[in-house]
């Protein structure tokens, strides 16, 4: 036999995620190039590690046998580096952040000069909704999570990175210079909300709560981008983070509605379980945090202050 490192980081990341178009899009391959070295892995083997039924693909038994060793060897060439590095006196590591959907558009910013000082850390970054960072958290899967509302019934350490601004948000079709009632706003076309597990709809919902409001008319979608179409589509208004829809604001292709109350403000928070064990690598990251985040917020987010 004569695979190679790569074909065995191909085959594993297909079998974690029971796709080859997933996983090309987590290697940053096309999907063909993956399909080719899957097949030359294939080839080496007499009994197949994979079946096709539908679209869909399977692992077999000896498949995920296969796999359970790839990851093994795949973790000692990682030992192999970290301790070539260390040895070198650099540091290295990986660091492993959940975030909530809306902080993509924040915590890459937050972590690109590290990463690019620092070329033996390695990042695993999840995004997803406020329920899974928590429970990511919970299991202990993670270093950190970035998320706007602190989990509940959960010990935690942080830092805060910068303020998150809500806005109720629509269309360009009408004219919302003067104030109205959301009521009036409302009468024609639904609220927007995101699912349930969402910090987004947390905020939302209890920012209702407070105002007292009477919404009448709702829709529910599952993340921010199908919130952020159906609105340029004329489907109705959202309360949205600002982060997210900088180019439609500047581009004239959403307004912010005037509304009492408005903006909603919260914190952007990198947490960590109270207590927890940092390596190397996330405690460095966390001493970069405080020396560095109010140049980055002035170098990225000049245009986020003023709005």
């Amino acid at each position: 036999m004569n695979y190679t490192l790569n074909q065995l980081r191909i085959f594993l990341k297909v079998v974690q995620n029971q796709s080859v178009t997933k996983a090309s899009e987590e290697l940053h391959l096309t999907q063909p190039a993956v399909s080719i070295q899957l097949k030359n892995f294939q080839d080496q083997f007499e009994i197949p590690l994979t079946e096709v039924v539908g679209r869909k693909i399977y692992v077999t038994d000896f498949g995920k046998e296969i796999a359970e060793a790839a990851e093994q060897i795949l973790q000692q060439v990682n030992t192999i580096d970290y301790k070539t590095l260390a040895y070198k006196g650099q540091l290295f590591g990986k660091i492993k952040i959940s975030v909530v959907s809306t902080g993509k558009y924040v915590m890459p910013y937050f972590l690109a000069d590290f990463l690019k000082i620092h070329p033996g850390v390695e990042l695993e970054m999840d995004v997803t909704n406020k329920n899974k960072v928590v429970k990511s958290m919970q299991n202990n899967e993670v270093d950190f999570a970035l998320v706007s509302i602190l989990p509940d019934k959960m010990k935690v350490e942080k830092i805060d990175l910068m303020q998150n601004k809500l806005f109720l948000v629509g269309n360009m079709e009408e004219d919302f210079t003067k104030k109205k009632k959301i009521e009036d706003i409302l009468q024609n076309r639904p609220l927007l909300f995101r699912e349930n597990g969402s910090g987004t709809r947390q905020t939302m919902e209890r920012f209702i709560v407070q105002q007292d409001f009477k919404i009448s008319k709702r829709m529910e979608l599952t993340s921010n981008e199908a919130v952020k179409q159906a609105i340029l589509a004329g489907l109705g208004y959202s309360i949205m983070p600002l982060i997210g829809i900088r180019k439609e604001i500047q581009n004239k292709d959403l307004q912010i509605i005037p509304l009492k109350g408005l903006p909603i403000k919260t914190d952007w928070s990198l947490i960590w379980v109270k207590g927890k064990n940092h390596n190397p690598a996330a405690l460095a990251y966390l001493d970069y945090l405080k020396k560095e985040k109010e140049a980055i917020i002035h170098s990225k987010f000049s245009w986020y202050e003023t709005m």
